[in-house]
């Protein structure tokens, strides 16, 4: 009996020992917690406080840079890029200033954002030469916004220049969007660099029938035309002789906004003319020699 009544009681003094050590942690840990939040608690809260202020103050100033740029005489390819440039350098320093207050060094911060940065270039190596290409069209400025382009098998006009794309909105009121290193890589073909455009129309008139006054023809419905520029003046020149009949070539010019007018509306004027003084359309034609 007595036996048994000291393993009980070793038992209970083993226990009370092990819940001792236990409360004792747990008063530890909870103590730790409060000296931290008490330590850093004030700190971050005043880091997120700096920082929903910060981005007002940055979307503020940003108003305001962009209000300065449209009463400034800043080329428009340039002010997308400065936008997005000047908002990019402010938030960086903003994040810098929020790392300062909340307690980390600002060596420690921008050697994370340096690293940060490797690991997004590498998973980002594409986009970043999209980006370098960007960069490249702005300083070379093979063309600018308002631009008539084809690049890429595409024809529109430039609305934007961006740091990783093109935005051109066509003919059909479609908007493309095109990375910048396809353009770089490709050819660019720029229509608005003159100032007028040449728009080549040929037709056909049959063997046979008056050359000059099919020319004076369509030089009448071209010096009509409203859409038809008057300097450079338009020229029509025979420009092949067909298996079956002469080939014509009219040669207007237009603004690059009247292109499309001209080539379909001109074309249709001119067709319209040549029926109406019966010139017909060259038909194929075969000589057959009979032999006695």
């Amino acid at each position: 009996m007595q036996t048994t009544d000291k393993v009980v009681d070793t038992a209970v003094s083993a226990t009370t020992e092990t819940g001792g050590a236990i409360m004792s942690s747990l008063g530890g840990f909870f103590n730790s917690i409060q000296e931290g939040v008490g330590q850093y608690g004030l700190k971050i809260v005043g880091g997120i406080v700096a920082l929903i202020i910060g981005l007002w103050i940055v979307k503020m100033i940003m108003k305001a840079i962009k209000k300065a740029f449209d009463k400034s005489k800043v080329d428009g390819t340039l002010k997308p890029f400065l936008v997005t440039l000047v908002n990019f350098l402010l938030k960086v320093l903003l994040f810098i200033s929020i790392a300062g207050i909340v307690g980390i060094p600002t060596a420690t911060f921008a050697a994370l954002l340096a690293a940060v940065g490797l690991a997004i270039g590498g998973a980002f190596n594409g986009s970043l030469g999209h980006m370098a290409a960007g960069v490249m069209l702005l300083v070379f400025r093979p063309f600018k916004v308002g631009d008539l382009i084809e690049t890429g098998g595409k024809l529109g006009f430039v609305r934007e220049i961006s740091v990783f794309v093109t935005i051109l909105e066509t003919f059909q009121n479609k908007t493309e969007i095109i990375p910048n290193g396809a353009i770089t890589a490709g050819t660019i073909t720029n229509l608005t660099t003159i100032g007028n455009l040449r728009v080549d129309m040929p037709f056909g008139i049959q063997y046979g029938t008056d050359i000059e006054k099919a020319k004076q023809i369509v030089m009448e419905v071209m010096k009509a035309d409203q859409n038809v520029m008057k300097d450079p003046a338009p020229r029509v020149a025979v420009n092949n002789l067909g298996a079956n009949g002469v080939e014509l070539l009219a040669l207007p010019y237009s603004t690059c906004d009247d292109y499309w007018d001209v080539y379909w509306d001109t074309r249709q004027k001119i067709v319209e003319a040549l029926g109406k003084a019966n010139y017909a359309a060259p038909l194929p034609q075969r000589i057959v020699t009979m032999k006695s």
